[in-house]
């Protein structure tokens, strides 16, 4: 949808407050109040936190920390295995409030989406408003909490959603832009991961104000196409469009072992029970690819990727378990120590040919816990 010439975009970026530990703590009384930890058990070698309760966010568990380490800063928490299947059934009941208000949104996974009510369905005109409804919705009818934010873009929006959590509401008006991104630390910019932020620190870029001091010619030398980016978002320019319609680009399910496989017949009895799953997966999704990629994470931690294409799209179990175990002997496994293996398809097929538009790019976000 076209947004007339000097004209603001009004968007609004919900994301869900600590989402599957706050679905767990809804549907089981005894777990309310308690630090929480929703993941892989901590027993395991490769238990993950997929997320923690705001009860367990106090002693420093974050998402995607290994279980054990939550485990040590917090030894009285409690550990649930996610339950995806509620939870993408709550995520669609909000997905429903959402559209209330309008059909431009953009999921960007079960716990948050981008919504553009620049012409929102019951004409309030107000993106605070609609966001003020949007969060009691989801507490009157789910007994949840979201945070929002509110602005013309993106970007912002989604840095604000993030300010006042947990149960949140942030605005930040196309005046007051530039001086937010300006105070804004770097490691806060969206996209800035821990190893940039610290080669930016190393330059002295603490801050959107130091990075605005850069040409972009300069941005890009150091931070490649990121540059670009970097130079227009601290200026507080995003004209990405929220896209109700984004292609999904892969699809992945991987497993990490108690033990080391050391033996090809181990590795190929584990791939066929990772190939049954993104089988499933497929047809679920419906989706046919072209592409299959082999993961292999050593004992050393030392990691690799081989793929092999087709020229038909495919989706049945034999292609795949018969390229994957094709790809994993052509590593040469015998007598190697392998703790991770994984299966991605990608490459979709579509029956007839489809445009592709820029930034159309997700992945499916599947866990494997």
């Amino acid at each position: 949808m076209e947004t007339p010439p000097h004209t603001h975009r009004k968007i609004i970026h919900i994301d869900m407050d600590a989402f599957y530990a706050s679905v767990e703590q809804r549907d089981n009384p005894e777990l309310r109040g308690i630090p929480l930890v929703v993941g892989g058990s901590p027993e395991g070698r490769g238990g993950v936190v997929a997320t923690a309760s705001y009860e367990a966010r106090k002693f420093g568990i974050r998402s995607a920390m290994p279980s054990k380490q939550a485990l040590q800063l917090c030894p009285h928490a409690t550990f649930v295995r996610p339950r995806f299947a509620a939870y993408k059934e709550v995520s669609q009941k909000i997905r429903e409030i959402f559209s209330r208000y309008t059909d431009l949104i953009e999921p960007l996974s079960l716990d948050e989406a981008y919504l553009d009510v620049t012409n929102d369905k019951q004409n309030i005109g107000s993106a605070i408003d609609i966001a003020k409804q949007i969060k009691q919705a989801i507490k009157d009818e789910l007994q949840l909490t979201a945070s929002a934010g509110v602005s013309i873009n993106k970007f912002v929006a989604k840095i604000a959603s993030d300010i006042n959590k947990p149960d949140g509401l942030t605005f930040i008006g196309p005046s007051a832009i530039e001086a937010f991104m300006e105070k804004l630390a770097v490691e806060k910019f969206h996209g800035v991961g821990k190893v940039t932020a610290e080669k930016m620190k190393k330059m002295g870029l603490h801050t959107g104000a130091d990075l605005k001091q850069l040409p972009e010619d300069e941005l890009v030398k150091h931070f490649g196409k990121a540059g670009h980016f970097y130079y227009r978002i601290v200026r507080g320019d995003d004209q990405r469009e929220v896209q109700p319609d984004r292609e999904t680009k892969s699809l992945a399910a991987e497993d990490t072992f108690p033990y080391d496989l050391t033996t090809v017949e181990e590795m190929e009895a584990e791939l066929d029970k990772i190939a049954h799953t993104v089988c499933d997966r497929l047809q679920k999704y419906n989706l046919k690819g072209r592409t299959v990629t082999l993961k292999i994470k050593y004992s050393d931690f030392k990691q690799i990727t081989r793929n092999r294409s087709y020229t038909s799209p495919f989706g049945d179990f034999e292609t795949i378990i018969s390229t994957a175990r094709q790809l994993l002997t052509a590593t040469n496994p015998e007598d190697k120590k392998i703790r991770l293996l994984g299966i991605s398809i990608s490459n979709f097929g579509e029956l007839e040919p489809k445009q592709k538009t820029e930034k159309s790019t997700d992945q499916l976000k599947l866990f494997n816990l």
